[in-house]
């Protein structure tokens, strides 16, 4: 076999694996569970008022004791700002001028006296001259000019129009698949509720086709017609799903891993080892294998994730990281004897194949970034991560842009401090992009390389949501965010921005062409909006609106941002969860009901 080309000079190399032949598929078990159940009943009539506001879903705030304390919010407390979030211009002592503060004139000399005519057509003369070099300066930190590669930077003001096919105005943005429906007013079209299992059970993964919601069941996976409870198809399995992949083929292939064996009390879990390919359209499992080698020797190499990137699926873990012709299932390469003090955590996929390589003691790792030949696994070019960094998650391949908590600074549990802009070509960082946890919402789950949420790429820019802050009003319950981007090249923020209002909380979902498609997170009296914001000028189109009545309002709160998965697509709107529990032994009336799934759909 020839063999591929050496890594950069005084890179650590990236070991090729060895060919096999997958496993038979798997044949029929058991048929899973997550039937879907018709909508509720006739809903009852909106409800509360400002000055007494109702008793909320969980993830909600609940009443503060005193107005100054923090409120809750999807399950986790929230800080009360003390200052503006980052990237935002602080309170001016002084007049703005386009978000920036203007120049104060000189005070008038002698304590006060009347100045003359000609003293004040000179200092007239020279303010506007500041103001002339205060724009310049503007300009250059806005992204305008070069800049340097490590920036914190400082919002602007959103301008422009946007969103469905437009462009913006600073020649970004538009350009999206997804139009405003006929009728924006959406309706639930139908719910599921949770599978019984014995135990915490992950149900991640979620697809949209052009005909059916697919989800993992217990030991399945179920495809949902989009408008009515209707199931389409059910694909049983060997054991329960364990990763999926966030890509899917222009023909609806996704990959998938999933346990070798049904769970059987006392344990409540199986070895995550197998990898295989579903056809969404038809609900066939194309191929499945496993293979052995690494740290697992003769055992079945066990898998934590699985993504796609052109005819490859690359599967990766503790244990080591493996691929596959998307095919066929034959082994692109495996982990190997002698990468027992490297292996690749786990893989982005997409556009591009990056891996995410650890070497070295726990205590003091070397993470490295490859973007590698999704062929042969080769690498094309690398990055060595900081010190301090002992896990990484890639944002998007192409452009490169990986997030980390460097050092374990972040604090938050969102496993960011930094992201990390890199020229997949060369491997060399074009900008660090400093994300303080305590002003930025974007989360990565530290131990998952394709895992993050709420950050989107495009545009050249970097798009993150801020956390929540006090609304214009400053009442209990106006609280929002907003959507600041970065610039990919510099690092510095752009002087747009986009404003979720009072009340709502801006999610970014995913890019549409040049624009992003964000979920708004509803106050108590309104319903969950999607909106296209253009990505050039950050303004909004309203693609759909939820109901505000209290049974489907709650339906739709019942879910929280950092454990569920939003997918819109033509007008259809998904919710999901990603993790199922036993039910309590007791419960009470005022429980919410807890759904696997519920759907909203807009008039077409």
């Amino acid at each position: 076999m020839t063999q591929p080309p050496p890594p950069p000079p005084n890179q650590p190399p990236d070991p090729q694996g060895g060919f096999g032949a997958p496993t038979p598929p798997q044949q029929q078990p058991e048929p899973g569970y997550g039937y879907p159940q018709q909508p509720p009943a006739q809903p009852e009539p909106g409800y509360g008022y400002p000055q007494q506001p109702p008793q909320q879903p969980y993830g909600y705030p609940t009443a503060p004791q005193q107005p100054q304390q923090p409120p809750q919010y999807g399950g986790y407390p929230q800080q009360q700002p003390v200052q503006p979030p980052y990237g935002y211009p602080t309170q001016p002592q002084q007049p703005q001028y386009g978000g920036y503060a203007q120049p104060t004139p000189p005070p008038a000399p002698g304590g006060g006296k009347k100045l003359s005519a000609q003293l004040q057509i000179v200092i007239a003369a020279a303010v506007a001259v500041v103001l002339i070099i205060g724009v310049g300066i503007w300009y250059a930190n806005s992204g305008g000019g070069d800049g340097g590669n490590e920036a914190k930077g400082s919002g602007g003001t959103s301008q422009g129009t946007g969103g469905g096919g437009t462009t913006g105005g600073n020649g970004l943005g538009g350009g999206g698949k997804e139009k405003v429906p006929a009728n924006t007013k959406a309706k639930m079209a139908y719910t599921v509720a949770e599978p019984k299992v014995a135990d915490i059970t992950d149900v991640s993964g979620s697809w949209l086709t052009d005909k059916a919601f697919v989800k993992p069941g217990v030991n399945s996976l179920v495809a949902y017609d989009l408008d009515k409870p209707t199931v389409l198809w059910t694909l049983p399995l060997t054991g329960q799903v364990c990763g999926a992949s966030r890509h899917v083929t222009a023909d609806n292939k996704a990959a998938i891993l999933f346990e070798a064996a049904k769970r059987v009390a006392p344990r409540f879990y199986q070895n995550c080892t197998e990898v295989g390919v579903v056809d969404l359209n038809t609900g066939k499992l194309l191929w499945s294998t496993s293979v052995t080698g690494g740290t697992a020797g003769d055992q079945k190499v066990r898998f934590n994730e699985v993504t796609l990137s052109g005819a490859t699926v690359a599967a990766g873990g503790t244990d080591g990281g493996a691929a596959f012709d998307l095919a066929n299932g034959n082994p692109r390469w495996k982990p190997q004897a002698n990468d027992q003090n490297c292996y690749d955590m786990g893989y982005g996929g997409g556009e591009g194949l990056v891996a995410v390589r650890k070497c070295g003691s726990y205590d003091s790792p070397n993470v490295l970034i490859q973007n590698l030949n999704p062929t042969t696994g080769a690498p094309l070019s690398q990055y060595k991560m900081p010190p301090g960094v002992k896990y990484a998650s890639v944002v998007s391949t192409k452009p490169l842009v990986v997030a980390a908590d460097v050092g374990e600074t972040a604090g938050d549990g969102s496993g960011i401090s930094d992201f990390f802009s890199i020229d997949e070509k060369t491997g060399k960082l074009k900008a660090k992009i400093t994300a303080d946890a305590d002003q930025y919402a974007a989360r990565c789950r530290a131990t998952e390389v394709e895992s993050c949420t709420q950050a989107l790429v495009g545009n050249g820019r970097l798009y993150v949501p801020t956390e929540e802050h006090e609304g214009s009003t400053g009442e209990y319950g106006s609280e929002t965010n907003e959507i600041i981007a970065f610039d990919l090249a510099t690092g510095r923020t752009a002087p747009e921005k986009a404003d979720a209002g009072d009340g709502f909380t801006s999610v970014p979902l995913r890019m549409d062409g040049g624009n992003l498609i964000v979920y708004k997170e509803p106050p108590y009296d309104k319903g969950g909006r999607i909106v296209s914001v253009d990505g050039g000028t950050m303004k909004e189109t309203l693609l759909l609106e939820n109901p505000a009545d209290k049974t489907i309002h709650n339906a739709e709160t019942s879910f929280s941002l950092n454990g569920a998965e939003l997918l819109y697509q033509d007008g259809r709107f998904f919710i999901s969860e990603t993790m199922v529990s036993k039910p309590r032994e007791s419960s009470s009336p005022n429980d919410i009901k807890e759904y696997l799934l519920v759907s909203f759909s807009a008039g077409h």
